[in-house]
């Protein structure tokens, strides 16, 4: 090979390599173009290494009743951070001793804060697995400077003006893993609504975060305020909440249901705003708060009473005889009845061998005879001839259907939208139910004890208190709901917005009668009030399992009613014995402030009156071992 060869290979082998050379350059010269300029991943490492984030927690909303009394309030509380990355030698024992905890416990919670997910050395851990209080705090402190890379957070806990009203407030606890992945406003040890008023309004209470922004020098030292505090936020507070509750009511109805399971709920019809939830056995709400809310919580769920089921609106109970004004409506309404139509009920109901039994009282009636003594054959009658006169309808399958909807439309069968989570439907059976039990076979007298809220007739005291809010409203109800009022937010239009039944206004004019007349001389005597005219009905439900639940409802005045009550004992008995004294004291206190003086014994009976049969308060009659399930 001559010279001018050698020299050509030489010249080509050089180009390639001159060309490797170039395109090394430009691929690092694009990947340092993206890594600068198109992508933020380094930069956000190394901000991390040079600047420190903390985060501002806002106060916590605070919630009110709604004559202004203070229910839920903060304190302050702290939380002890640890950056681990600032961790220096340090005397571990004073360190541990100041915390009252071992040295065990400092390298156990030190080796769980590292292996969290998403753990980074220069991001702020929690370091203690509850709040300090007031007094940890001013111990620590003092001698905060002895141990480099820990720091306080400020931060509040929820405190409780009253012991009532658990199960309406709430609790906050921290987030769990599944919250935290749902929502990116919260880090793992952040608290948040874990029930009642907490949890439905979590996103007005808990206001929005604040950040301050600390710069590092190379040793990871603090040094001040990164860029002079001008990419600092502070927290925003949370909205103050406003309830519709008031609280006296709500003490005394609890007060008048200790010792028994069972509910108590009034509701202000023109509004539909409840004034008092009671569920029992309840608590004291400040039990699930600080550092022993988790024991505390094992405790409570462990009770067999369960006095964290809220009855109130979880509770499914057979509605009984406070099931029958509903009945009469859709029956008036389907033209199956008038004001004047009556039924024989001297041996009951015969299609069923004259079960179920009436009560003592004259036959043949009309309907506002037959709510005042609580019939039970009338209204047995008036579906049968609904369901089984082929003259109105195909089939029983098809008056059912009709029938369901009126159920539907005066708030039974499913939630009513209560501003509170985990509210239960109850359950009113349609067609297809009953086609799948009685194998498409069946009419009115297989099923005829759903007209008097038996058989598989199950409702909320919420929706019974619903019912006697609609009846006094004439025909339509508003979504009972909780708050009255957010700080600077309009409620939800359907806190606001009427739901008409569909049955005609003259139709609740005679249901209304027939309840002033169960209040002046029938089954609702005992809730007479002098100079309120009151409108009742009262229930006794037949109870499986044993002794029959006690119930009632009422509204007053029966004109420009103010309030309507639903009270249900479970195991109570009679209608008239336990639930319908409980209702007059209630009544009571809304209407003149307190129970009158000539009702103080009436008060002591009730608060002390037991469904347990040890108790020297357990009242026990001959009616008790009756077979008529449902008297009044």
């Amino acid at each position: 090979m001559d010279n001018f060869g050698r020299f050509q290979i030489y010249t080509n082998r050089r180009l390639i390599i001159v060309g490797i050379v170039v395109m090394l350059f430009l691929i690092f010269a694009v990947r340092l173009f993206y890594l600068q300029i198109m992508s933020d991943k380094y930069l956000k490492w190394a901000e991390s290494n040079a600047i420190q984030s903390r985060t501002l927690y806002p106060s916590r909303g605070v919630i009110y009743d709604r004559k202004g009394n203070l229910l839920v309030y903060n304190r302050p509380s702290y939380d002890l951070m640890v950056i681990t990355h600032d961790i220096q030698p340090f005397d571990t024992l004073d360190f541990c001793r100041t915390l009252g905890i071992t040295i065990d416990d400092y390298k156990k919670r030190i080796s769980v804060i590292k292996e969290t997910k998403g753990y980074s050395r220069y991001v702020p851990q929690v370091f203690t697995t509850s709040q300090l209080s007031s007094n940890d705090y001013s111990v620590l402190q003092e001698k905060l400077y002895k141990f480099p890379g820990f720091y306080i957070r400020n931060r509040t806990t929820r405190e409780y003006g009253c012991v009532n009203a658990s199960n309406i407030l709430g609790y906050t606890n921290q987030v769990s893993q599944k919250e935290t992945e749902a929502d990116n406003y919260y880090v793992p040890n952040d608290f948040i609504g874990k029930s009642g008023v907490e949890r439905s309004y979590e996103t007005a209470l808990r206001g929005i975060k604040g950040v301050e922004k600390l710069y590092r020098d190379a040793h990871g030292r603090t040094k001040g305020k990164y860029a002079d505090g001008k990419e600092d936020r502070e927290p925003v507070s949370g909205k103050n909440i406003t309830l519709s509750i008031d609280i006296g009511l709500q003490a005394l109805g609890e007060k008048l249901l200790s010792n028994k399971p069972g509910s108590i709920v009034m509701i202000e019809p023109s509004t539909g705003e409840v004034l008092c939830l009671v569920t029992s056995p309840s608590f004291d709400p400040s039990l699930l708060n600080g550092k022993n809310l988790g024991a505390n919580h094992a405790v409570l769920e462990r009770n067999p009473q369960r006095p964290l089921f809220d009855r109130s609106i979880k509770g499914y109970y057979p509605p009984g005889s406070t099931f029958k004004p509903s009945q009469g409506l859709i029956f008036l309404q389907e033209g199956i009845i008038d004001r004047n139509k009556v039924y024989s009920c001297a041996v009951g109901y015969p299609y069923l061998g004259g079960h179920p039994a009436c009560h003592v009282h004259g036959s043949p009636l009309s309907i506002i005879p037959a709510l005042s003594t609580s019939c039970n054959a009338f209204f047995c009658w008036g579906l049968h001839e609904m369901l089984d006169y082929r003259s109105r309808y195909q089939s029983p399958q098809e008056g059912l259907t009709k029938w369901k909807n009126y159920m539907v439309a005066q708030g039974y069968g499913y939630p009513l939208g209560i501003d509170l989570p985990g509210e239960g439907r109850g359950f009113i059976p349609n067609s297809g139910y009953y086609d799948k039990v009685y194998k498409g076979r069946w009419n009115s007298s297989a099923i005829v004890a759903i007209s008097i809220g038996q058989n598989e007739i199950t409702a909320t005291p919420l929706q019974i208190c619903n019912l006697a809010a609609t009846i006094a409203n004439r025909g339509y109800y508003i979504t009972p709901h909780i708050v009255h009022e957010i700080q600077d937010t309009p409620l939800d239009p359907q806190y606001t917005t009427k739901k008409p039944t569909g049955i005609d206004k003259d139709y609740y004019s005679i249901i209304v009668e027939g309840m002033r007349a169960a209040v002046q001389y029938g089954t609702c005597r005992a809730m007479s009030m002098y100079g309120i005219e009151v409108c009742g009905k009262t229930g006794t439900a037949q109870n499986p399992h044993g002794r029959d639940h006690s119930a009632c409802m009422a509204f007053a005045p029966m004109n420009n009613p103010k309030v309507a009550i639903a009270v249900y004992v479970e195991n109570g008995g009679f209608g008239a014995q336990v639930a319908v004294p409980i209702a007059k004291l209630m009544l009571e206190k809304y209407f003149y402030g307190n129970v009158l003086p000539g009702s103080k014994n009436l008060e002591i009976l009730m608060q002390n009156w037991s469904t347990a049969a040890n108790s020297p308060y357990y009242i026990k009659k001959k009616e008790d071992t009756s077979d008529d399930t449902t008297t009044d």
